[in-house]
């Protein structure tokens, strides 16, 4: 942005810092609830609600979903998650939790079909101060890795390259998907 000639008459002193106008974000400054905006909705109760390519899914259970992960650390990065609003691993039992772990599994098996790769990282962040990004519902990170995944982007640029777009990649699970049950 250009400032005026008799910009140096208007308050502020100058720095080296340039500025990015954002004014589009305060509609998420202002639905926080720290400035008197309502709760946010939860994004694992709210997915299984909308049609499978709407909500990213890419598997439904009896107890438990598999979706796409809309912030994905690498391609291919699914959540499994309870349909029941429970905020830790230790707050799901019996039949929810064998199926679970049985959609891990399968998620594990499809996405090494599917993509081809060499390893994974499975996780949970259990509470906010153990950096869950929604701590108040439990969800399983199944994150694909491969040998010499890792580059420079997130390091340098705290950017990740991410060649596929989730609507694909969730197609590609999907139909793959029911091949990958446990025999």
């Amino acid at each position: 942005m250009d400032l005026p000639e008799d910009a140096a008459d208007l308050p502020g002193v100058p720095d080296a810092f340039q500025r990015l106008w954002v004014p589009h974000r305060m509609a998420y400054l202002d639905a926080n609830p720290a400035r008197g905006g309502a709760e946010p909705p939860c994004p694992f109760c709210a997915a299984p609600a909308r049609s499978d390519a709407d909500g990213l899914v890419i598997a439904r259970g009896e107890h438990c979903y598999v979706v796409m992960n809309l912030f994905p650390y690498n391609p291919g990065h699914l959540l499994v998650c309870p349909y029941e609003h429970v905020p830790e691993y230790l707050d799901i039992d019996g039949d929810a939790l064998a199926e679970f772990s049985a959609m891990t599994r399968q998620a594990m098996r499809t996405l090494r079909s599917v993509t081809g790769c060499h390893g994974f990282n499975l996780g949970m962040n259990q509470g906010q101060v153990a950096g869950a990004g929604v701590a108040a519902h439990l969800h399983q990170h199944v994150v694909p890795r491969w040998t010499g995944d890792a580059n420079f982007f997130p390091i340098v640029a705290r950017t990740k390259a991410v060649p596929q777009l989730l609507e694909d990649a969730r197609a590609q699970l999907a139909a793959a998907w029911p091949e990958h049950a446990a025999a």
